[in-house]
């Protein structure tokens, strides 16, 4: 694996991260402003939109190094028509541009709150098409490994299973922050975590559970495919076996295990540090599950050569 594949591991897994933290803090913020009001709903969220901007910012500078020089990304969007690649660049940098502008406003509150929730839901569809993007890219007949519905199917399973975990970590950290400066709001906002801190969890495990039938489904499908097929499958289950059973160990203890628990100390009070180190850690965990996981992807593909 070379030091491109790295960076691609970098960007798609930012990338991937950002989009899906996108997406359920707007859920988390329509159902919080339903609940408790649309001012309870910005002190819950709008912090976080600083380090969602942020990490997608990391992850197309990551993206950028991968071309071979910054200065030739202009010239990669030039065949949208037809390159799912300059499709990827261009909605990534939309994205990140509409992701941006959302954040400021949202920020400052400046504008109508129409107009950022209109620009809120332009990103999150963007967001969708850039994870879209970047899965067809490597739908390539002459890479069996990637030719795959796995493929786009495990890249939106990251992109929820990440921004999922990534927010319930922000909103943790959110909290400690208000009850620090604003005592008045803390329990409020508690009561508020706690809810969204269960439902996170649930859809931890939810997602958990799809990976974990989506990918011996598709160990299957390369070990009875072409030749180059199985040739990654015995990639998966030789060199890099060992990698493969500590990803699969990690993803189940950060998102199935520690989501448990996550749950049932999200049902009582007073266990607001508990739940923290468990959001936290299942989070990491998980991260750096997906990270073995998508270095998997790039290290076991074995190409049709012509």
């Amino acid at each position: 694996m070379d030091m491109r594949e790295f960076v691609l591991v970098t960007f798609t897994i930012l990338a991937q991260m950002s989009v899906g933290a996108f997406l359920v803090m707007g859920v988390v913020k329509i159902i919080v402003g339903r609940k408790a009001g649309v001012e309870e709903a910005d002190r819950m969220g709008d912090r976080s939109l600083i380090a969602i901007v942020v990490v997608l910012g990391l992850g197309l500078l990551a993206s950028l190094f991968h071309l071979g020089s910054p200065l030739a990304a202009p010239r990669a969007i030039n065949n949208i028509g037809t390159s799912w690649l300059s499709r990827e660049i261009l909605s990534g940098s939309i994205f990140f541009v509409l992701g941006a502008l959302y954040a400021i406003l949202q920020w400052f509150k400046w504008g109508p709150a129409v107009l950022r929730n209109v620009i809120a839901w332009l990103a999150a569809l963007v967001g969708i098409v850039l994870v879209y993007s970047m899965s067809m890219v490597y739908m390539l007949p002459t890479q069996p490994a990637w030719n795959n519905l796995a493929t786009p199917v495990s890249f939106y399973t990251t992109t929820l299973l990440l921004g999922a975990l990534a927010m319930g970590a922000a909103f943790v950290a959110n909290y400690a922050y208000i009850k620090r400066k604003t005592p008045d709001c803390a329990d409020l906002q508690c009561t508020l975590l706690r809810s969204t801190l269960r439902w996170i969890a649930v859809a931890s495990v939810i997602l958990l559970g799809v990976e974990f039938v989506v990918t011996p489904v598709y160990l299957v499908s390369l070990a009875t495919g072409v030749p180059q097929a199985v040739a990654s499958a015995k990639l998966i289950a030789g060199p890099l076996g060992p990698i493969f059973l500590i990803r699969m160990i990690l993803a189940f203890i950060g998102a199935g295990v520690f989501g448990f628990f996550l749950y049932q100390n999200a049902q009582n009070v007073e266990r607001e540090k508990l739940m923290g180190y468990l959001a936290y850690s299942a989070f990491v965990l998980v991260l750096i599950a997906e990270v073995l996981g998508r270095l998997i992807f790039y290290s076991s593909h074995v190409g049709i050569t012509l």
